[in-house]
């Protein structure tokens, strides 16, 4: 439910209608603006510009344009893309949505703070007729019952956390459309959730519904078709294991893609945790998967190697990971995910 319902209904053809204004506040580098990056990425045509703050450190290459500015291009909502520990905005990142506002936008936010708990963004949304979203306000569920259900589903696990778990199940469903295969996008996260338009927030579901939040997501299905889960966390990550498995058990995935980073040298935010090694890490997913899927396998490896410093170190880390694991593995965003789906359907072919 919007955290305005009371301030007014929510427009009938999207909870945030586009086009976009892009708010990457004073995001100090490009992880911290993941939410709107994802959104330039794989929804370009909704997006018509970025709002920065005189301490911005990244840029998602789209032009700079204060609020006046976007809505003369047509932006109907800011996204305020950024993200942070806490999920709270500072007094300007408010400022800055009230000014939003009052220029005409919408606002939709990812943070965990919900735009409805700060006074002055609620007034200015009532005085000017606007509407608030909350990506992060999950839907009423039920706890996980584990009752084998029709269709076919697949759920992207990590090494680690951000290694590309939304960017393989976007890039997998674009591959599998393309091929005239019905293929579906499951949003676990904020960003996701604003790029298909539906999902729900695991990181912010009560524990005991996890596994029921991923069931609620990608129910029953008989046309064939598969619901492609975006995974969260890893099983190896102490701080969201938890949420991780949830997942794992909720989807009944019958594949599981790995998505992994090379090259990095610990779990994020934790220093003194080591990154799993991936057979390891893969055998451990896909044992707790059988919990719920008992014939679950792998079919692939998705990796993130923008920071190997090209294409040939790129291609020499996916054949390492082949030679080691016997399953293709490709960099969704620089090589596509043609060969996991080729695997995917020869492995499930009617």
């Amino acid at each position: 439910m919007s955290s305005t319902a009371a301030l007014a209904p929510a427009p009938p053809a999207s909870r945030w209608p586009p086009p976009y204004l892009l708010y990457l506040g004073n995001a100090r580098d490009h992880l911290a603006a993941k939410t709107a990056r994802g959104l330039a990425h794989w929804r370009p045509q909704w997006c018509v510009g970025q709002f920065r703050g005189s301490d911005c450190k990244t840029t998602l290459g789209l032009p700079d344009l204060d609020f006046e500015q976007a809505v003369a291009a047509g932006a109907n909502t800011m996204i305020v893309g950024v993200a942070n520990a806490g999920g709270v905005m500072d007094d300007e990142a408010v400022q800055h949505v009230v000014a939003a506002l009052d220029a005409g936008m919408n606002i939709a936010s990812g943070l965990h703070q919900r735009l409805a708990s700060y006074p002055d963004i609620v007034a200015a949304a009532r005085r000017n007729g606007r509407f608030l979203f909350d990506a992060r306000q999950p839907p009423p569920l039920a706890v996980g019952n584990g009752r084998c259900r029709a269709g076919r589903r697949l759920l992207a696990v990590g090494t680690d956390c951000s290694v590309g778990k939304m960017y393989a199940t976007l890039a997998l469903e674009r591959e599998l459309q393309s091929r005239g295969v019905r293929a579906d996008f499951r949003a676990t996260g904020q960003t996701g959730i604003f790029i298909a338009g539906a999902g729900v927030p695991i990181d912010a579901v009560v524990a005991d519904f996890i596994s029921g939040a991923a069931e609620w997501i990608s129910p029953a299905r008989d046309d064939g078709g598969w619901d492609l889960v975006e995974g969260q966390g890893s099983l190896f990550h102490p701080s969201y294991a938890g949420v991780s498995l949830g997942l794992l058990h909720g989807a009944q995935p019958d594949a599981l893609v790995l998505c992994h980073e090379p090259g990095r040298a610990h779990m994020r935010g934790l220093p003194h945790y080591p990154v799993p090694d991936l057979a390891t890490c893969l055998e451990a997913n896909l044992q707790a998967a059988r919990l719920t899927s008992s014939d679950v396998i792998a079919v692939g490896v998705a990796v993130n190697t923008s920071n190997l410093g090209g294409a040939d170190a790129a291609a020499r880390a996916c054949a390492e990971i082949e030679d080691a694991l016997g399953l293709p593995c490709e960099d969704p965003v620089t090589m596509g995910m043609a060969r996991i789906a080729d695997r995917l359907q020869s492995c499930f072919a009617s």
